[in-house]
């Protein structure tokens, strides 16, 4: 582990922090976690794909030094929102230059999709500390990348609420690990019947119970691939064979996930359902402030559920362990046909029912030409793959 992870403790000295994806949930709630410990956190720099209204307002509030957007164009539009020495930056050379910063020691990545990737294992080789709220770089690459962080000695702090849990459960304890459980709400469709999904408004889909989140996520949700994917990040978060990795539907959303040891014991991380609470672990590991969430109330809690998923009602829980088993450039290929297929639900193209179906059609027709993938393999991999689930889609 880092040196750096007492920087915070000196007396007059903050951790400086840059966050990538600033203007979605995590982002957000990132930003909140920081302003609650300003004495702690300076927010250097942010970056935001297209909602510049809410980055440039978000640059003046935490006088960010610098800022990136998807494009040029863009970027021209924001100059004119923030003040004058504001650097503005754009494109992949934008977050690889905020990632490699001397003035920035951890890098909160909350962008989703595999686009995370290159600024993920720029920020590693450079030595910052991680908050990792992208899963799909895992999933595509979680070899390289665990393997860049180990020879760099990069903490990779996870920010996924199951995957803090499972963090704070083992407190380093990985040579005793028995077994993992990843806990799940089972979404908005977990008492409704399969034969009625496609009958349901994407509204419906969207809301989930217990979480606020984007809309790619949220259909990730609905159909179960978001804990597939967590299965293969989790399998290489923390060194994990697949067969050592169970599913429980928890609709409460109070455990957020568990670990059995060697000797039996299971520990458990429980706590309301506030992302705050894993992104402020995130930041401030391994210490442990006051934050502004909500107390778990014991004595309201009528109980606690547990129940195995049902793979038959969400086969893409099944084929996200189908794709961990094959390994290679699978995982990478079932994560950008969920990308293409989530993408051609919420424009209408396929119905919900459908997303399972190309996903696994792309799975069958993927020849992996190398077992163990380069970066070269899995970025040719997963641009065949959306290819090949955009021609499906428009079926």
């Amino acid at each position: 582990m880092q040196d750096n992870r007492l920087i915070c403790q000196k007396s007059g000295v903050k951790r400086r922090i840059a966050v990538l994806g600033s203007t979605g949930s995590i982002g957000v709630s990132t930003l909140s976690v920081a302003a609650f410990l300003k004495d702690r956190f300076e927010v250097v720099a942010l970056s935001a794909d297209s909602n510049i209204k809410t980055l440039a307002s978000q640059t003046s509030l935490y006088k960010a030094k610098v800022i990136s957007v998807r494009d040029e164009l863009l970027a021209k539009r924001i100059r004119s929102l923030v003040p004058p020495k504001t650097i503005v930056l754009f494109g992949a050379d934008g977050l690889n230059e905020i990632v490699s910063r001397g003035d920035v020691d951890i890098v909160v990545f909350a962008i989703s999709g595999s686009s995370c990737l290159m600024p993920l294992i720029k920020a590693i080789k450079n030595r910052k500390r991680v908050a990792l709220a992208n899963k799909e770089s895992l999933v595509s690459a979680g070899s390289i990348v665990m393997k860049l962080a180990k020879e760099n000695n990069v903490d990779i702090i996870p920010i996924d609420s199951e995957h803090s849990a499972i963090f704070q459960c083992l407190e380093g304890r990985v040579e005793f690990l028995n077994k993992i459980y990843l806990t799940a709400t089972g979404g908005p469709l977990l008492g409704i019947p399969k034969n009625k999904f496609d009958r349901l408004h994407p509204k419906f889909i969207l809301k989930h119970p217990k979480w606020k989140m984007g809309k790619k996520i949220s259909v990730d949700s609905a159909t179960m691939m978001n804990k597939g994917l967590e299965i293969i990040e989790a399998r290489w978060l923390f060194d994990v064979d697949e067969n050592r990795i169970d599913v429980l539907v928890h609709p409460e959303a109070i455990v957020h996930s568990m670990v059995e040891l060697t000797d039996r014991t299971i520990f458990a991380e429980l706590s309301a359902p506030d992302m705050c609470i894993p992104i402020q672990y995130a930041l401030t590991y391994p210490d442990r402030f006051s934050n502004m969430c909500e107390v778990l109330n014991f004595s309201k809690i009528k109980s606690l559920s547990f129940e195995e998923p049902d793979f038959k009602k969400f086969p893409c829980l099944g084929l996200a362990r189908q794709a961990l088993k094959k390994g290679g450039t699978y995982p990478a290929v079932l994560n950008a046909a969920d990308e293409e297929a989530v993408k051609g639900y919420l424009e209408g193209r396929i119905r919900f029912s459908r997303i399972s179906v190309v996903i696994e059609r792309v799975l069958e027709k993927h020849k992996d030409r190398n077992n163990i993938p380069s970066i070269v393999d899995i970025i040719e991999a997963e641009s065949w793959a959306r290819e090949e689930t955009v021609k499906l889609c428009y079926r």
